[in-house]
């Protein structure tokens, strides 16, 4: 009769065990969604494409470069 922490074992550990489940879970989905991020953001290879072209239109627009320098530029860098 003493030693009854609980009534039948349901005590803290269960609760620890499930709180620490869902924050494993928690932390893939987590991991899961920055790499996608990350992908998405440049870290893969199809959007590194278009980076010096973009590079190439904000020289243009800040007037570094004139229309038929950007245009020799961008004909380089696409063909």
């Amino acid at each position: 009769m003493m030693g009854d922490w609980g009534g039948g074992g349901w005590g803290w550990g269960w609760g620890f065990g499930g709180i620490f489940m869902i924050l494993f879970w928690a932390l893939i989905i987590l991991g899961v969604a920055a790499l996608v991020k990350w992908l998405a953001a440049g870290g893969g290879g199809e959007r590194g494409a278009s980076r010096p072209l973009d590079i190439l239109k904000e020289r243009y627009a800040r007037g570094e470069i004139n229309r038929e320098q950007y245009e020799q530029m961008r004909r380089d860098l696409e063909g």
